[in-house]
């Protein structure tokens, strides 16, 4: 049986990021250009540390998932291509190149951190994660709302870690 988020039980800002990513994620699943472009403006609206750290979460654990025994960099690229390919064939504006910053951020790199490496605007990595996790829930296909679970119940513990 698939878990689903209870909403209602996350604080309002984490809430949130779990209707917004949701959304954006439905919509890329669905190659519906024009509701990710609105459910992307949703997400760049948000905190972007947040955002980031959950749709992070939440590649990475997909990433994990299909590759349990490490990624190499044969796997990431057919990712990268795959996504890149099916992307564009709906979403004309797809970048091969931010699609890149966020599996490498997914993965704990940051290129972009880097001098000469351009960092993506929120607006171009709320388009592009989404259509990241929606590739890699595709195959073979899978729901959001479990991953998100997991994401919010991790995030919960650790908090209850960090608090004296």
């Amino acid at each position: 049986m698939i878990q689903r988020v209870n909403l209602r039980s996350l604080p309002p800002a984490a809430r949130a990021v779990a209707t917004a990513l949701h959304s954006a994620v439905s919509a890329a699943s669905r190659g519906e250009a024009e509701e990710l472009r609105e459910a992307a403006g949703e997400l760049a609206g948000l905190d972007s540390e947040q955002t980031g750290t959950v749709q992070g979460m939440v590649s990475r654990m997909l990433l994990e998932e299909q590759h349990p025994d490490g990624l190499d960099g044969d796997d990431i690229r057919a990712v990268l291509e795959g996504c890149t390919r099916w992307a564009a064939s709906w979403l004309p504006e797809t970048d091969p190149h931010v699609l890149l910053i966020v599996l490498a951020g997914a993965l704990g790199i940051h290129p972009e951190e880097h001098e000469g490496v351009p960092r993506p605007t929120p607006s171009a990595l709320a388009v592009h994660a989404p259509i990241l996790i929606a590739h890699l829930l595709s195959a073979p296909a899978r729901e959001l709302d479990p991953y998100l679970t997991a994401v919010f119940a991790e995030l919960a513990r650790n908090q209850t870690m960090e608090a004296p």
